[in-house]
Formats: C-alpha cells, sequence, structure tokens
C-alpha cells in the first residue's frame, strides 16, 4: 500500500482529502502544518507528498525545501496544494521543484490522476533494467504509456557477427545505437601512420555507438567484434525520441546508457605515463572483466597478442615480452593463443 503525506492546515480540507484517498486504498498520514508535515515525512517515509502552500507556521514552499535536503526524501513526489490560481504561484513552486499543482476546489477525479501519475512515474524512475536486450524491451513497454512514445517500437532487430567484423567505421554516420547481448567489442582508433590503438572495451550490457548519436555527427573511432557476438540494434529515430520526448524517460534511459561514460581520457593518460608491463597487465585484467571472470580461481581467454598490444597502445613485440615476463614471474600461463591468469591481485599490482 502506498503511503501518502497530506499536510494541509484546515480540517475540512484535511479530512475530506484524505478520505478520498483512503477510499483508494492508499495510507494517509496527516499533518496541520509545515513544521509537523516535514517532521512526519521524516518518521514515514512516503511515497507522495500533497502539501498546501498557504500554511501557519511553514508555507509550502518551505516543506519543499527542506524535505528535497532530506537525501531519503529528495526524490519523493510533491504535489502542490493552493486556492490561487496565479501563473507566479505555479512557476515558483515547478522552478523549486514540485511536480505537480492542484487549485482548489478540485474534484475527486482530478486529484486522484494527479496522485496516480506521480506514483507511477516515481516507481519508474527507480526502477533498475538488466543490461540486455530483455531488460531493453522491459523499459520499451514500460515507455510505450507514456503518450507522446506510444508508437515507438516494440522489440529490436537481433543481429550476430563472427569474430573480427567491423560494427562500425570512424568517418561513417551512425544509423544506430548498439546493446551488445553477447561478446566483446573493441573500439579503436588508427592514427595518419596506419596505426591502431584500442580506445575501449565492451562486454554485454554495454551500449555503443551513443556518443556520434548524442551529437549527431560522424564516429570518432571504429567498432570491431573481437568474439563472436550478438547485438540488438535501436533505430537512431527511436533513440532521438527517448532522448527528446519526455523528461522522465530522457533522464531514465541517459542513466541507462552512460554506465561507464568519460574513460577515454583516463586511457589516454594510461599510454602516455604507464609502463608497458603495467598496460599489459591492465590489459589482461580487463579481459577478466570484460568476460565476466572475476570470481574465476584461474581465468583464462583466448586474445591475440596483436590485439594485447593494440589494448596496451605498444608494439606487438613488447606485449609479447611482457607476457613471457608475466610467465616467467608465475603471474600468468600461456598455451598456444589461451591465456590463464594464476595470480589476479599480483597482476593488478604491476607498476614498472
Amino acid at each position: 500500500m502506498k503511503k501518502i503525506l497530506l499536510i494541509e492546515d484546515n480540517l475540512e480540507m484535511r479530512e475530506n482529502t484524505a478520505e478520498i484517498l483512503e477510499l483508494t486504498n492508499y495510507h494517509v498520514i496527516t499533518a496541520e502544518n509545515g513544521k509537523i508535515g516535514i517532521e512526519k515525512a521524516r518518521e514515514h517515509m512516503p511515497d507522495l507528498i500533497v502539501c498546501d502552500i498557504m500554511m501557519p507556521e511553514m508555507d509550502g514552499y518551505g516543506v519543499l525545501y527542506a524535505v528535497s535536503k532530506i537525501p531519503s526524501l529528495s526524490g519523493v513526489p510533491f504535489i502542490f496544494l493552493t486556492a490561487k490560481a496565479d501563473k507566479s504561484d505555479f512557476r515558483k513552486g515547478m522552478n523549486m521543484g514540485a511536480d505537480d499543482y492542484l487549485t482548489k476546489p478540485f474534484n475527486d477525479m482530478e486529484l486522484l490522476q494527479a496522485v496516480e501519475t506521480r506514483l507511477n512515474k516515481y516507481e519508474f524512475r527507480k526502477k533498475e533494467y538488466d543490461r540486455n536486450s530483455e531488460g531493453f524491451n522491459s523499459f520499451i513497454r514500460e515507455v510505450k504509456n507514456f503518450p507522446d512514445l506510444k508508437d515507438i517500437s516494440d522489440e529490436y532487430q537481433i543481429i550476430k557477427m563472427e569474430k573480427k567484423q567491423n560494427v562500425f567505421q570512424a568517418g561513417s554516420f551512425p544509423r544506430y545505437l548498439y546493446l551488445i547481448n553477447s561478446g566483446i567489442i573493441k573500439m579503436y582508433r588508427t592514427n595518419d601512420e596506419g596505426k591502431e590503438y584500442v580506445t575501449g572495451m565492451f562486454k554485454s550490457g554495454d551500449f555503443v555507438g551513443y556518443l556520434a548519436l548524442f551529437e549527431e555527427k560522424p564516429y570518432e573511432e571504429s567498432a570491431e567484434t573481437m568474439e563472436k557476438t550478438e547485438l540488438a540494434i535501436i533505430p537512431k529515430d527511436d533513440f532521438i525520441k527517448l532522448l527528446n520526448s519526455n523528461r522522465e524517460v530522457s533522464a531514465k534511459f541517459i542513466k541507462i546508457l552512460t554506465s561507464d561514460l568519460a574513460t577515454s581520457e583516463e586511457n589516454l593518460l594510461k599510454l602516455a605515463y604507464d609502463s608497458v608491463r603495467r598496460r599489459v597487465a591492465e590489459a589482461l585484467i580487463k579481459m577478466v572483466h570484460s568476460h565476466n571472470m572475476q570470481d574465476d580461481p584461474k581465468p583464462v581467454f583466448t586474445l591475440s597478442r596483436e590485439d594485447i598490444g593494440k589494448m596496451a597502445g605498444t608494439a606487438t613485440e613488447s606485449a609479447i615480452r611482457a607476457l613471457k615476463d608475466f610467465k616467467d614471474e608465475g603471474l600468468i600461463d600461456l598455451k598456444a593463443r589461451d591465456i590463464i591468469i594464476l595470480k589476479m591481485e599480483a597482476l593488478s599490482m604491476v607498476r614498472n
């Protein structure tokens, strides 16, 4: 049962409003002024607050400000009740972060619709989605409840790619957002001499290609599969709708997208200052994480020496020497193209 805190100084209005909400199966906590309202908000942790503006002790604006400073309550939906219909009151409340406004007198349906809408949006904001095509499709099904997104696609095309296939090429214009269902994709750049260096590694649950879509410009990097890979592809038009049609949806969508944004600068600093041994060690650790093998006592994966060099930003020969050193030190073992991590903690401590 959802808890609603009703803060209203007028006894008749407070009782009538509480009765309407209780008859609709909400648990209602009431307060007769703003100060008591804040105390009860801390005590009961409501799912929604309905608050009058003009009250003794503390007005509704003061309540909203105080509640917004309480971390555990800062995201709780807030609906103002007011006898005024002055546009400046609406603007002030919304600018402070109120979610909705009801002007007295209001009827039962106006109240219940406002409450239901805000609770549904709050639940949508809190809900977490699995980072795969099934989770994303679940997100889309929720999104379709918003009127301006009813025509968005229900399901997305799944494509299967072999190892070393290009997903997209630097300089081309983006047409899709890509969600990795399984497999690993590397992002890389090529300098004027044709030398390639890896700028990122992406695994199951990651989105790739969204920066170019955000900025509406050609890809600055290329993407290539490092093993058999399955991708869900989201058309550009749907991406734009999810980003621009609704504030609630766009905030949630961006949160889903950007779990690991802005690592490029960090990677470039590592290329400039870290030793070859350290960079190769970090490339191996990154592969363990990419394959979700952190809990394996002896993770095993296949990776060409050339790709290790590209990930570490060094020549293939230098990567091979570092691998041989690690084997001699008992940190790893090498079986043909397989790399077996023997001492993960020691590998993570390599500094030079």
